[in-house]
Order: structure tokens, then sequence, then C-alpha cells
């Protein structure tokens, strides 16, 4: 398979593949992915646990199963976790592990077939490929002038891709009709929520890990256009910015993207889709940083997520230790601190006085005084007090980063 890859076949279209899917070695492959992923059971409840404890029993039913077509998804049963910045809750679909572990080996085998055609300015849910190089390319192309940005947002993409179009899009590289008919199991697997079943009519499964993969070439065609038309474009899965040198072009950009998506039953949306000029006030976001007048920091939503996390760790009715409060908030720091490094440097300044003046607020409560940390606190625990107890501080990591060779 591998070297048809590099040579092509007949056609560029694939015959034979289900045999891959369902070989022991490809299982086993999948099944490690899935077991180092964990995650919750499905609608069996069946965990990562107890799979593990038959897990050589259970793929050799898989094999078999896919090997005579008799194997079926169960539905996946749906939860509904909070939306960051809203009232709102989104849903999120768990598949069986059993259907994880079929999912995987299904991408496994299809998903160097597509790979190898995707475009250089596509980022997500890719092989050696992340938020990171897409963030890379948006600041180089910024750096160079491109500072007309076309913000655009898909109206619910992964809800409202079209099943028909989409498996015309797989058959144009895959002809085996079993592999055709695991994908299209999988876009209309049933929905459990709750005690209500319901099949989807269009979209991708949520929470399924065959679904990155099949946005992304949906969606391939519409950055194939925009890249030979000229233009700019950084995607990370439904997540797109084209990056222009002038308004005119930035709306040549944006009509053209809206006539591809709209040809494909997509459509942007009306209020979050927009032409910024990134040199003045207002900027833009882009995943999880804002981009502004040559600078870059956090979203909004990426600081109120940050600081939602230190609020529940410093309660100032918590039972427990500073330093103990300390060491829990490490790991969240450091971690934030990894993804967000690249911020402008005030942006450190300030959220490591706002977490100080939580402890210092927490160390008030517990001298019996009220309200936040602040005046003569800062001389009664100054900022040594907490570093002497192991605090994490953004600025010190900062410095640290700036002095490594």
């Amino acid at each position: 398979m591998l070297e048809a890859l590099e040579q092509g076949v007949k056609g560029g279209v694939w015959f034979s593949l289900i045999d891959k899917v369902y070989a022991s070695r490809t299982l086993a492959a999948a099944w490690r992915q899935v077991h180092a992923r964990d995650g919750a059971g499905g609608v069996d409840r069946q965990t990562v646990a107890q799979f593990t404890t038959h897990a050589e029993t259970h793929l050799q039913h898989l094999s078999a199963a896919l090997r005579t077509g008799t194997y079926v998804p169960q539905p996946v049963r749906r939860c509904w976790i909070e939306k960051q910045g809203s009232a709102e809750k989104r849903p999120l679909g768990i598949p069986t592990v059993k259907d994880r572990v079929v999912q995987t080996a299904l991408r496994l085998v299809v998903e160097p077939i597509f790979e190898r055609e995707f475009l250089p300015c596509s980022y997500g849910f890719r092989p050696q490929r992340g938020c990171k190089d897409a963030l890379r390319a948006v600041h180089r192309l910024l750096d160079e002038g491109a500072t007309w940005v076309v913000d655009a947002d898909i109206k619910s993409y992964f809800d409202t891709i079209p099943h028909a179009h989409l498996m015309t899009e797989v058959r144009a590289r895959i002809a085996d009709g079993r592999v055709l008919k695991l994908v299209e199991a999988y876009l209309t697997q049933g929905v459990l929520d709750g005690l209500e079943q319901w099949t989807p009519e269009a979209g991708t499964p949520q929470g399924a890990v065959i679904s990155p993969l099949l946005a992304n070439v949906y969606l391939h065609p519409v950055d194939q256009a925009l890249v030979a038309a000229g233009y700019q474009v950084v995607r990370y899965a439904d997540d797109l910015v084209i990056l222009c040198a002038s308004a005119e072009e930035a709306q040549r950009a944006l009509s053209l993207l809206r006539t591809r998506l709209e040809s494909r039953g997509l459509r942007l949306h009306p209020d979050k889709t927009r032409v910024v000029d990134a040199t003045q006030a207002g900027g833009f976001d882009f995943l999880g940083y804002h981009f502004e007048q040559g600078k870059r920091w956090p979203r909004k939503k990426s600081m109120q997520k940050l600081k939602d996390a230190v609020r529940r760790q410093t309660r100032r009715t918590r039972g427990v230790s500073l330093a103990t409060i300390v060491t829990e908030l490490t790991p969240v720091l450091r971690g934030w601190y990894g993804y967000f490094k690249h911020s402008h440097p005030t942006t450190f300044r300030d959220v490591d006085g706002w977490i100080r003046m939580r402890l210092r607020s927490l160390l008030r409560k517990r001298r019996g005084q009220r309200g936040r940390g602040r005046g003569a606190d800062h001389q009664r625990w100054p900022n040594a007090y907490f570093h002497a107890l192991g605090f994490y501080s953004l600025v010190e990591a900062r410095h640290r980063v700036l002095r490594s060779p």
C-alpha cells in the first residue's frame, strides 16, 4: 500500500481496502491508540478497562465481523458539555469502545490516501501538523504584510455536511464497496440522547474518530479553489482565515469562499464572518489567540477558561494547605503557558498578579478578614512568599525561555 501511495494506483482509485481494515495488525494498532486515549464507555457502558481484560478475543470477533460483513456500529451515546463563554451546551457523541477501534482501523487505512492530496494550508487533525504550525503560518503572513484578514466562520459545519456530497468525494478515491458501506454506516449511525434515539441526515458524527478526516476531505476542494486563485489560506478544520494584502483582495477572497461553500451545501455565519484590518484596533481571533496591531495574546474566552480553572482551585472555603493549592495550580499554568507562551509579555505579568491576588484573598479569609488581597497584603505576603511555596510564575517561565540558548 505504501508503494502504491508513492507510485499511484490506476485511475487514482482504490478497489481493495477492507482486508487491510480487518487485518489483525491493523486492529491491534487501532486498539493501542484507543487504549492510550482512554475515554468513557458508549451505549453498552463497556469501558476501555473492561475491553482490556478480553482485548484479544474482542479484536478477533471484530475482525471476523468485518471480514464477513456482519459488523454493524452501535448507536452513539450523546452527552452535553459546557460551551465556553456561553450558557448553551454543545453535544458530544461517545461511540462504544468497539466502534472506536474499528473507526481507528478504518482511519489508519484510508487516511494516507487522502493525506497525500491535502494542501499545506490545512493543519487540523493531520499527522505531524497542529495548532502551533497554523499559528506560525498566520504570524509569518502578517509579518509579510498580509494584514487584511477574512475571518471566516462556517455555520454549524460538522452538523451540516451533506452526506451525498461527502460520499461523492470519498468515492473519488475509494471504490471498495464494503469500505464505502462502513463509512456510510458511521454517517448514519444512530444517536441515543437520553431515552430518545434518532438518525442524523447530515453532518459527520460528533466525537467519532473518523469525523475529522471526513471533514477535511469535504473542505479539500475549497482549499484547492482558494489556493489556485492565489490566496493565502490557513485552515484548521472549520476554523479558517485568509490573509490578503488589501481590502479589495480580501473582499474578492470572501466572495470566492462564500460561492464555493454554498455550492457544497454550506454557508458562512453572517454575524461571525468579516473582513478585518489587523493593523487597526479590533483584530481577529484564531485558535485561541487574539491578533491585533502586530501583537497577539489569548482571546477573551481563553483567558476566561484559565480564570475559571484557577477560581475552582482557589476557592476561599477550600480546606487544604496553600502549598497544596499552589502544587495543584502548577500543571494548569504550565500547560497554559506551553500554548500561549508567544503572547505579548504583559499577558504573563497580569495573569501572575491576578492569581497571587486570589491566593492573598484566600489567606485573608483564613485570618478572618473579608475582601480581596491588596494593599498591605502585598507586604504581609510578598511575591517571594509564594515563590518559596513553588508558585509557577508565567513571567519567570518566559524569562527562562529567553535565557535558554
